[in-house]
């Protein structure tokens, strides 16, 4: 391989990296470390098993080869659409970069771009109605290792509906534990937002605090990991899975549900919205760029639309006979 092209492939992912991602568009460490798991997988799937990615060169990546790495990450990875439409994004991205720094490969990046996106069927939105969060809450026992944390993360999140990944990112300095109580999320783009949070909620953070004794005098990651590490996107999965599967022994809609920790944030806005609170509102509680995003949440409120059917004047009169 001439080693030119294979520099010029470095370069370019130097400079998607290390400058155009995280200075000229600001995007977050979660949206960086997306981009680079998709990159990754892609050179790997385009240099073979044994081959070696420093030989790579701009080149190589053809329609075909990206076609054909889409594909394998359906079949192969058993990847959902959504998953694959995802990879797919980072490599329109870094195309779009390489077409404006190197346009000796304007052409190729063109060809690229054209790939299509699949379209994904629509899915209700997994979420816990009321009684079931409760029933997850009940579920942690406190005086357990780890009980404390465990009670206080889900709790919070259920308060708050941040993302999981502003959740696992808290520091004790975006905490304020009196009165009035509220935690500082950062959200997508560095976006910063202040939620104000229950004194419940407040008092299991402090207990957790306390108990973890985190110094007062600098900011300390507040949900740690059994090695005391940072807890994982990861890690707060398997908490609630643990306690949903925990709770579904008392309460069986449960078991039927396929949950995860976004599922927090939409049974957040679900209860928000169906105790009143307008959509800019929940927009803004959620860190929503619009309140468009905010509007899926009213088709999936089956307990709204249930409400609506019993004002609305039934069709059919029950005297009506058939034949």
């Amino acid at each position: 391989m001439n080693s030119s092209k294979a520099s010029t492939l470095a370069l370019a992912l130097k400079g998607f990296f290390l400058d155009y991602l995280p200075r000229q568009r600001a995007l977050s460490p979660h949206t960086l470390q997306s981009y680079r798991d998709s990159l990754k997988l892609l050179l790997q799937f385009t240099v073979g098993e044994k081959g070696d990615p420093s030989q790579l060169a701009l080149d190589q990546f053809s329609v075909e080869k990206v076609t054909a790495f889409l594909q394998s990450l359906e079949t192969g990875r058993h990847n959902r659409v959504s998953t694959r439409n995802v990879r797919l994004s980072a490599v329109h991205s870094f195309f779009r970069y390489v077409a404006g720094q190197h346009p000796e490969h304007l052409e190729q990046a063109q060809r690229i771009l054209s790939i299509p996106f699949k379209r994904t069927g629509s899915r209700e939105i997994a979420h816990l109605d009321f009684e079931e969060i409760q029933a997850v809450i009940k579920a942690v026992d406190v005086d357990v290792d780890n009980g404390c944390r465990d009670l206080a993360l889900l709790s919070l999140m259920f308060n708050t509906g941040a993302r999981v990944s502003e959740i696992v990112g808290l520091q004790t300095g975006d905490l304020r534990l009196t009165a009035p109580c509220s935690v500082l999320l950062r959200g997508k783009g560095s976006k910063e937002r202040t939620c104000p949070i229950w004194s419940e909620t407040a008092g299991l953070l402090l207990r957790l605090i306390e108990g973890n004794d985190l110094p007062s005098s600098q900011s300390a990651t507040v949900f740690l990991n059994d090695r005391g590490g940072r807890l994982t996107r990861f890690g707060a999965r398997l908490i609630l899975n643990k306690y949903v599967e925990k709770a579904a022994l008392r309460l069986p809609s449960l078991k039927c549900k396929r949950l995860h920790p976004h599922s927090m944030r939409h049974s957040t806005a679900l209860h928000l919205l169906r105790s009143g609170v307008d959509l800019s509102t929940i927009a803004h509680w959620l860190g929503h760029a619009s309140v468009n995003t905010t509007n899926k949440y009213i088709s999936i409120d089956l307990e709204a639309k249930r409400e609506a059917l019993a004002k609305a004047k039934p069709l059919l009169k029950g005297g009506h006979r058939s034949g």
